[in-house]
């Protein structure tokens, strides 16, 4: 029977030595723990449980489920480049207190080179990190994101070079902040977060001072945590007030910060931020690009298994514009009995209401072996000789 991969992502918990990691694993400065492809040993998955790592993709073979994994929106390698670029970045500005903006701008022409080199804009954000020194991949992500929703906007070629150098330069002025309150596990003092919150306008002073010759990376820096209804800070400006590419920056900002791990929250589910921010926002962000970002980001990014009014299934396909109707396989009915043949099912042909739940941590795990994802299982039902 032929064989194809697909992808799921699992509590490290519930890995087992012989699983194949699916996405790269490296620590927040950019350095790999694990490189894509990674057979997992018992020692891999006791090293990920110390560094507090929780959760993994990985990918299987299996006869049944013909799922293939997401490309990212960017290349690995341009991710990883742009994440050490940051953090050299941060450091030297830390250092010597002197912002080299131009040291970014291969990094920037090479994010918006990926992103429009797509085909499909659709953004399926599954990087796996570790959380220390997460300011910096979390600063590439953003610019990933605000890049790939000016692109949708249809600004020009130079606006996107300085919204995309923005949105990775949005947070310099954490630079200024003691490593102890961003790193604190424990709920803030209202001292501390008076600190956290003289960020935006400590990195606009910081771009001020290095005089890039334009001023949307300082507005962005400046705005990212301004509202569209006027609840935000530094200056509880609002609506039109704020510029438009600090309007961006700031919904890929919250989404990037809702789907993280952090020392003292665990990651929302794709599908909970988006519930968050739709939902729960009240106004926060301007709506015409808040739709046009959930349009083209994976609300079930590929391999997430969902409850569904037909059975039990994984999602199979996402397209830009559907997001939340993703293309699925049925692979067991209500009571967990698999199927000899998954059924495919399009869920733009049915009710916005088909999709009951999405599996959480335990129910999971009881239906690992029913997957196939286990490679012992797998090997057992299936023989060897398939392998």
């Amino acid at each position: 029977m032929f064989m194809v991969l697909y992808m799921i992502k699992l509590l490290t918990k519930n890995l087992r030595p012989g699983m194949i990691t699916g996405q790269g694993i490296y620590h927040g400065n950019g350095s790999f723990l694990l490189t894509r492809g990674t057979r997992l040993t018992a020692a891999y998955i006791q090293k990920l449980q110390d560094l507090d790592v929780q959760s993994v993709i990985v990918t299987a073979l299996n006869p049944l489920l013909n799922i293939f994994p997401p490309e990212d929106i960017i290349q690995e390698k341009t991710r990883i480049k742009a994440i050490r670029n940051v953090f050299d970045v941060f450091k030297q500005c830390k250092l010597t207190d002197n912002l080299n903006v131009s040291s970014l701008k291969l990094t920037t022409e090479s994010i918006i080179f990926d992103i429009i080199a797509k085909h499909s804009n659709l953004a399926q954000i599954n990087d796996i990190r570790i959380h220390d020194d997460y300011t910096f991949s979390h600063s590439v992500n953003v610019a990933v994101l605000a890049s790939m929703l000016g692109a949708l906007c249809k600004i020009t070629k130079q606006e996107l070079v300085e919204l995309t150098l923005g949105a990775l330069l949005h947070d310099i002025g954490k630079t200024k902040t003691p490593l102890e309150i961003l790193n604190d596990p424990l709920p803030l003092t209202d001292d501390e977060y008076n600190i956290i919150r003289q960020h935006p306008s400590d990195g606009a002073a910081i771009l001020r001072k290095a005089k890039h010759y334009s001023t949307i990376p300082m507005y962005i820096a400046a705005q990212h945590h301004e509202r569209y209804d006027g609840s935000g800070y530094p200056h509880k400006i609002g609506q039109e007030k704020i510029h438009k590419f600090a309007r961006i920056t700031a919904i890929a900002d919250v989404y990037d910060a809702l789907t993280s791990n952090r020392p003292y929250k665990k990651a929302y589910r794709p599908d909970v931020a988006y519930q968050i921010m739709t939902k729960c926002s009240n106004g926060q962000f301007d709506l015409t690009l808040l739709t046009t970002f959930f349009n083209n980001v994976a609300i079930y990014p590929v391999g997430t298994v969902l409850k569904t009014k037909f059975g039990y299934a994984i999602v199979k396909k996402v397209e830009s514009g559907w997001t939340r109707k993703p293309r699925i396989d049925i692979f067991a009915n209500d009571e967990r009995v698999g199927f000899a043949n998954p059924k495919t099912i399009d869920l733009k042909d049915f009710p916005e209401n088909m999709i009951e739940s999405v599996l959480d941590a335990a129910q999971l795990a009881a239906i690992i072996e029913l997957t196939g994802i286990d490679p012992e299982s797998y090997l057992s039902k299936y023989g060897k000789k398939q392998s």
